[in-house]
């Protein structure tokens, strides 16, 4: 693959519930593209499509991509939505891609956005069966007599599941399942956790970070600036990572709110085009789409270690081993998924009995991953970290004059994605 990638940028990452409580993740999107195409100077005119990406989707805009591009590129530019649970984003710089490769599109924005403040809330199944016979009946007495088989128990209104619908695990109970059956400790997690936040804090204050970001004005007086990730712990320490309690499995487990993701509100974009068209608008890219996998487990087994399968097909289909890798953004769901994955890859057992190759994988150093911090210091709307994770390998790829960067992302259901990128 040969996609220029020209820019990315995204919104702060903030704590569900915080500053971002009042907007919805079509507001967070408009933002994000808005500001990629201010950032890179092209005019609208130019897109010739939108792919964006989100989980939780809004039942009265189904097609976020849609509503975003209404407001924030011309009227006739085709918008799709695209969903892959946490590899939402990545899935859209894929199709985007994909689009260009095909000769169908030349120049392509792409993203995703999620606000988990103001997830969509559901009727029972009862409440809303009652509410359909109600509406379809013909007199007064019937409607009440459909309205009077109601229970108290009916009216409790139902939040969108957080565990696999095949298995009835959550993410984090599986992350806790993967640590116990791979050894993974509770102080190897807190310590990742830690590292985190420590990098994502100096990238923060030395403007790595806050350079990928447009600084959102609050509504409705726009007097207040949110310009920075709000969920980074500067004060953070193992004490006070290991003095907290585990929430999946309180008696003897090791996954806390600590070394995991909290769950956040953000939106990001990044501008992809064919290298003619780059060449031909003056637009200087960051880098270059090489390759891409995906991949897809048994939910019922290692939930999250889908990155141990997706990476070495896409490094294969690149043309390049490990060892070419000079960063490495792995997408921190937890700590644990992560010490699970680069485990898998250090493993010859696990490389030969699951990837069939005939020795390990491999893996970066640990200085060469999340060199700025990663989800569980920063933060994860599902919807958009894989743009994040995008924009920051290759700026950090400039900055350090590497070549190659790699891109990981579990998602739920058992998938994996990743991403080989080349600098510019």
């Amino acid at each position: 693959m040969n996609t220029a990638i020209i820019a990315g940028c995204r919104t702060p990452f903030v704590r569900s519930g915080t500053h971002f409580r009042n907007l919805t993740a079509i507001d967070l999107g408009r933002h994000a593209v808005t500001e990629l195409v201010a950032r890179t100077g092209i005019s609208p005119d130019t897109v010739d499509h939108l792919v964006y990406g989100t989980v939780l989707h809004d039942p009265q805009a189904p097609n976020i991509a849609r509503e975003v591009g209404l407001s924030a590129l011309p009227k006739d530019v085709p918008a799709v939505t695209v969903s892959r649970a946490c590899a939402s984003a990545n899935q859209a710089i894929a199709d985007g891609a994909n689009l260009i490769e095909a000769g169908c599109a030349d120049i392509v924005v792409a993203g995703g956005a999620e606000c988990l403040s103001r997830i969509p809330i559901l009727a029972s199944d009862r409440l809303s069966k009652t509410l359909v016979s109600a509406s379809r009946a013909k007199t007064l007495g019937a409607r009440l007599r459909a309205f009077a088989r109601l229970r108290p128990r009916d009216l409790v209104p139902v939040a969108p599941a957080i565990a696999e619908y095949s298995t009835g695990e959550s993410m984090g109970q599986a992350a806790e399942r993967m640590a116990r059956e791979n050894g993974i400790s509770r102080e190897d997690q807190d310590l990742w956790a830690l590292g985190s936040h420590r990098k994502a804090h100096a990238g923060t204050e030395d403007g790595r970070l806050t350079d990928e970001i447009a600084p959102f004005y609050l509504p409705p007086r726009y007097e207040v600036t949110v310009d920075r990730d709000n969920g980074i712990r500067a004060d953070t320490s193992i004490e006070a990572l290991s003095a907290l309690r585990p929430v999946f499995d309180r008696e003897y487990g090791s996954v806390t709110a600590g070394n995991a993701s909290p769950l956040t509100d953000g939106a990001s974009a990044v501008l992809l085009a064919s290298p003619r068209r780059a060449y031909e608008l003056g637009l200087e890219p960051l880098g270059y789409l090489r390759s891409y996998a995906i991949t897809a487990l048994d939910p019922a087994g290692q939930l999250l270690q889908g990155p141990a399968y997706a990476a070495p097909i896409a490094l294969d289909r690149a043309g390049l081993t490990m060892a070419d890798v000079d960063l490495l953004e792995m997408h921190e769901a937890f700590a644990a998924q992560v010490l699970s994955n680069l485990q898998a890859w250090d493993s010859h057992d696990f490389c030969r009995k699951e990837l069939g190759r005939p020795d390990k994988v491999g893996h970066p150093d640990p200085d060469v991953i999340n060199v700025i911090g990663g989800s569980i210091a920063i933060g994860h709307p599902f919807g958009a970290t894989g743009a994040r994770l995008t924009t920051t390998l290759l700026n950090e790829l400039r900055r350090r004059d590497g070549q190659f960067g790699l891109v990981t992302v579990c998602a739920a259901g058992g998938m994996g994605f990743a991403m080989v990128l080349e600098r510019a």
